[in-house]
């Protein structure tokens, strides 16, 4: 206990500590905030005390609502959307597999546009039953060549006869060609005959055998000398960015079944969207680490319209 030292009695006694003084906190350099928040008494008293300045603080308060809204409508439009991400050309192009060359843009109930159709990517040398147009030109060509007639005694070059037959065979072979157009284009194919052409458009657009002629490679940090790597042996399709673009086809036309129809009760098909993107969010957040900034992630972020949603924060779509 602290010693006590008796004072004048008419004054009462009084204790003295001889412990050192705790020293006053420093002074705050913060302003001085005011909550906002207020009971409902007093929010009636302020109202009927000052309407005037109660109109006041609720038109302020409504001008930062709307302010509000307006930033997070932004922000939500610029973090885009997990699943399908930010539209562009070249996803729009997946739903004809490259072969439309105009968008279709939606119609009103009178069926006027709502906006104007624009060019879209495409690739008509894909063709369906995993073809190339080459390879059709050269087996018509060569179907051409084996299937004329010859001449002979009874029917020379000249004749009318050989005329006849190469007459006949014309008309047949524009039959033929005709058939096989119809039979190899993509519109008579089924969805997954569309997903494998867009599989072969994704490894054409971001396979490393094509984007290396093109893109610069990423710069190196001071002291690191760049690797010289075998030239490849065929097309690219083990690349981050070649996986994440079939996942990105993938994830489309998944996505767009479960919108028709009955398939929000389709669990299985929801499991299936929900792993392939969590996948391309893995191989999007390797490839932000190894990429960020090069010409390849600018490539690859743009075509496919992939917003910060697609490989940040947690997905649980």
């Amino acid at each position: 206990m602290p010693p006590r030292i008796p004072g004048v009695q008419r004054l009462g006694t009084f204790s003295l500590c001889l412990r050192p003084a705790v020293k006053p906190c420093a002074p705050s350099l913060l302003p001085i905030t005011q909550t906002a928040s207020l009971s409902q008494k007093e929010k009636k008293r302020l109202a009927k005390q000052d309407p005037y300045r109660w109109a006041q603080m609720q038109q302020r308060k409504a001008a930062h609502e709307k302010r509000k809204e307006e930033i997070d409508a932004v922000r939500e439009a610029q973090l885009g959307d997990p699943i399908r991400g930010l539209p562009t050309p070249f996803i729009e192009s997946l739903s004809s597999a490259g072969q439309e060359p105009l968008s279709n843009p939606p119609v009103d109930e009178d069926g006027n546009l709502l906006a104007e159709p624009h060019e879209l990517p495409t690739s008509p040398h894909v063709l369906n039953n995993l073809i190339h147009k080459t390879e059709l030109e050269s087996a018509i060509e060569n179907a051409y060549i084996l299937t004329q007639p010859l001449a002979s005694d009874h029917a020379p070059v000249g004749s009318e006869e050989y005329q006849r037959k190469a007459k006949l065979h014309e008309e047949q072979h524009a039959k033929a060609v005709e058939a096989l157009e119809r039979i190899t284009h993509i519109d008579n194919g089924s969805a997954k005959d569309r997903l494998h052409a867009n599989i072969r458009r994704c490894v054409e657009t971001f396979g490393r055998h094509e984007t290396d002629l093109t893109l610069k490679p990423k710069a190196l940090s001071r002291g690191q000398e760049r690797e010289e790597r075998p030239v490849r042996g065929g097309p690219d399709t083990g690349s981050s960015e070649v996986q994440i673009a079939i996942l990105t086809a993938k994830i489309q036309a998944l996505a767009n079944e479960l919108e028709r129809g009955r398939g929000y009760k389709d669990k299985v098909g929801k499991r299936d969207l929900r792993l392939m993107l969590h996948r391309r969010q893995k191989l999007l957040q390797y490839m932000d680490r190894k990429e960020r900034g090069s010409d390849r992630w600018q490539h690859m972020i743009e075509t496919l319209g992939l917003s910060p949603a697609t490989w940040k924060k947690q997905i649980t779509t």
